[in-house]
């Protein structure tokens, strides 16, 4: 099939198992090959125009983190089975691979940013008949992907639905404790915008947001200060705290609160 990308290549049905499906393609964003991982789900009639949810994984990780370290497809099929959930594909793309993170974000002439916003939902429109122009986006993710899909939900108005994040980073220095690689690298620009900044600055187009973290989570400081904050700014949201800490346990238990908050917004 003739489409965007130069070179893709696709898992063979044959051999898939669980709805899970691999795709790579060569994105000039990442000036190189990406992987995206997908959970689509299963049905006797024909399924199209499905809504995508975005799950972006953290440091370290890649595409098939959120499957094999957290489930997540079995926890999306059981909830689609009893109707908790309407049908949707789960994206999982990796971050780029560059260094221990990418953060999502344009450095070392890569736009790890655009790869998430713009080349991912192509490649799975023209390459996936389960979706189509019509099927909405919703982006969410964990740790260093908590980071990236508030940055990019907030900083992309009208591309989601709805942004989801778990555990996040919330300013980028905080990323400073799990890389080796020099923060300033991941600073092209003279100032790197927090968090609050960009969703200020994107206050009146922002879709609904929700955000948790753990008791016991290195990152809960950061986490209620962005609550603080988008209180004190009048700016929507849900936020919420539970036992745990940063921890694939815990991203696997509330991922569930991710599907139910996407799916009430498409």
């Amino acid at each position: 099939m003739e489409g965007s990308f130069r070179t893709i290549s696709i898992s063979d049905p044959r051999h898939e198992s669980d709805g899970l499906r691999a795709l790579t393609v060569k994105s000039p964003n990442l000036k190189g090959r990406g992987d995206i991982f997908l959970f689509v789900p299963q049905a006797k009639s024909h399924l199209a125009d499905l809504p995508v949810y975005i799950l972006l994984h953290g440091v370290y990780g890649s595409s098939w983190s959120w499957t094999l370290k957290g489930g997540v497809h079995r926890t999306a099929r059981e909830m689609m089975e009893r109707g908790a959930i309407q049908p949707a594909l789960i994206a999982m793309p990796s971050d780029g691979l560059w260094g221990d993170g990418s953060a999502y974000r344009a450095h070392h002439e890569r736009d790890f940013a655009r790869w998430i916003v713009h080349d991912v939902p192509l490649a799975i429109r023209e390459y996936l008949p389960q979706a189509g122009a019509r099927s909405p986006l919703c982006i969410g993710g964990l740790s260093m992907g908590g980071y990236g899909a508030l940055t990019l939900g907030a900083g992309n108005p009208g591309c989601f639905r709805a942004i989801s994040a778990h555990s996040a980073i919330t300013r980028l220095q905080e990323l400073e404790q799990f890389v080796e690689e020099p923060l300033e690298g991941y600073r092209p620009e003279a100032s790197t915008p927090d968090v609050i900044d960009i969703i200020r600055d994107n206050r009146s187009k922002l879709p609904p947001l929700r955000f948790d973290c753990g008791l016991a989570d290195p990152l809960l400081e950061g986490n209620r200060m962005l609550h603080q904050q988008l209180q004190d700014s009048g700016i929507p949201h849900e936020y919420a705290e539970f036992e745990g800490g940063h921890e694939w346990d815990y991203w696997g238990e509330h991922v569930r609160k991710t599907l139910l908050f996407f799916n009430a917004q498409v």
